[in-house]
């Protein structure tokens, strides 16, 4: 019998305490409440504008969303609804953004 499944798992234990943690764009979902997710978007490099990645976002998905300023990540971008791949594809096709640089984290 293995004692694997009974250790707790923590999915941000990856991104924690390793100077790569800024080489890579994070897409995680949360959990809102109900049936409701939001998904969040951080590590974005400092010559992509977030501001012009979310209006493109917006119109292209048909969702909401916004940036929210955090002091410790830098700005975040969040969008309504499940957008991990649509928003993946969105930045290996039109930013030319290496899909090795994208983690998807989620359930």
């Amino acid at each position: 019998m293995s004692l694997e499944n009974l250790k707790s798992f923590d999915p941000f234990a990856e991104t924690d305490g390793g100077d790569d943690k800024k080489d890579y764009i994070h897409i995680r979902i949360q959990q809102r409440n109900g049936r409701k997710t939001l998904t969040t978007v951080q590590g974005l490099p400092k010559e992509i504008d977030p501001k012009r990645v979310l209006k493109f976002a917006k119109k292209e998905f048909a969702t909401n969303g916004s940036i929210v300023d955090d002091p410790e990540l830098g700005e975040v971008i969040q969008l309504q609804g499940d957008q991990r791949q649509k928003i993946s594809e969105l930045m290996v096709n039109s930013m030319d953004i290496n899909r090795n640089n994208i983690k998807i984290h989620g359930f």
